[in-house]
């Protein structure tokens, strides 16, 4: 893959994905997140990736809002558990205008005490709406479950009460604690020149002085196989079963990436879609998903459908995981199952700010960003053997925590 790097003196990163586009995306991406938030501070990542946008030294809302958006622009962020994300899309010659507001927000925010007040009462709303959706609220209480008084069992979001008492301090202290420039990349994807991306990159960032404020992420317990069932007022139930996985750097990594698209990955072919969904039509829903951080990861699979079914559903469910701890594929099995992965990566690439975040990503991961060719080549390389070893050791049933919403009438 091509691409270039450049370190600023105050240690901010600047990558570069050369395209021949009139399109061009951007992002900064900054190693903080939720679970770097303080005990009672919940939410308050979140909330400053939502205060960003309101107003700076030289910016209110409504100037930051439309310095892209007047030239047609696209601007927006998100918050995961270990990463803020702001990233924007324009016409490439507007690159320097997406660079100057970039540089703005993050920097130069002033928090304003009336655009707190506001925020909260969006957030708040954005909470309540979020609790309305069981599919989606599941997989927080259950995250909440697999890391036990743990940051990362924290809602990204935060609750009520978090939010409402969070203040302009707490804003201070976070950034001050977290925003290490060392741990920020600024990604660019474009028809541009990287001379001119580096004068512009130390226009604009080079004065920012430098932050190497240590993190203090503490590794989770891992926690036992429980099962656990709250009646809620919906129609359906829904389910989750899942256990802690591999961190980012493991070397079992991409075997469980490509273990996770068998079971119930993209595609209407995955294993727990053809038998429980196709088959059996007792599912509407299902599907796993594998998420990785910096010292550990998420195994985890949904499934949503009537309440009759639930108990049916669950034990095809692990039909299917035992099936993978004692059968071993076969080498056509094995073979089409890397083939359909790699075609399903490749076609993830002309999602063009999706790659670019995902470079920046890998750039603070793994301090480089692999070639499509080399992300092939690990897949290639996992055998059956190792995709037998990693299920006995993640759908170990003293390891799979179940958790279940159920109708309350």
């Amino acid at each position: 893959m091509d691409y270039q790097v450049h370190t600023l003196q105050n240690g901010i990163r600047l990558l570069h994905k050369p395209a021949v586009s009139s399109i061009a995306h951007c992002c900064f991406l900054v190693n903080a997140g939720a679970r770097d938030e303080a005990n009672g501070k919940d939410g308050l990542a979140h909330f400053i990736e939502h205060l960003l946008f309101k107003a700076t030294k030289r910016r209110n809302t409504e100037q930051i809002l439309n310095h892209l958006e007047i030239v047609g622009a696209d601007l927006n962020a998100y918050t995961t558990k270990e990463y803020t994300c702001i990233h924007a899309s324009f016409l490439k010659q507007h690159l320097e205008r997406a660079i100057d507001l970039t540089e703005d927000i993050v920097f130069h925010s002033t928090f304003p005490e009336e655009e707190l007040v506001k925020e909260k009462s969006v957030i708040l709303d954005e909470i309540a709406s979020y609790l309305d959706q069981p599919d989606e609220a599941i997989q927080d209480d259950f995250e909440d479950l697999l890391f036990k008084d743990h940051a990362l069992g924290r809602n990204i979001l935060g609750t009520t009460d978090s939010v409402t008492k969070l203040g302009k301090a707490d804003i201070a202290q976070f950034i001050s604690q977290n925003y290490n420039t060392h741990q920020m990349v600024f990604a660019v994807l474009g028809e541009y020149d990287f001379k001119r991306l580096i004068k512009l990159a130390e226009k604009y960032f080079g004065a920012i002085p430098a932050n190497a404020s240590d993190k203090n992420r503490v590794k989770p317990d891992i926690t036992l196989a429980e099962t656990l069932r709250f009646a809620k007022p919906i129609s359906q139930t829904h389910g989750v079963i899942g256990t802690q996985a591999y961190a980012f750097s493991h070397a079992r990594k991409n075997g469980l990436l490509l273990l996770n698209n068998i079971l119930g990955g993209m595609g209407m072919t995955s294993r727990l879609n053809l038998q429980i969904r196709e088959k059996y039509g007792i599912a509407y829903s299902i599907e796993s998903n594998y998420s990785a951080f910096s010292d550990t990861g998420i195994f985890s699979i949904y499934f949503g459908t009537d309440t009759e079914k639930a108990e049916r559903a669950i034990k095809l469910i692990h039909k299917e995981l035992k099936k993978l701890r004692e059968q071993k594929l076969g080498t056509l099995q094995l073979s089409q199952a890397k083939q359909k992965f790699i075609g399903q990566i490749a076609l993830g690439e002309e999602n063009r700010i999706g790659l670019i975040i995902a470079m920046a990503k890998s750039l603070l991961d793994y301090n480089r960003v692999d070639s499509l060719e080399e992300v092939f080549a690990k897949i290639e390389a996992v055998t059956a053997d190792e995709l037998s070893d990693i299920s006995n050791e993640i759908f170990d049933n003293n390891r799979l925590i179940t958790l279940l919403f159920e109708p309350n009438d």
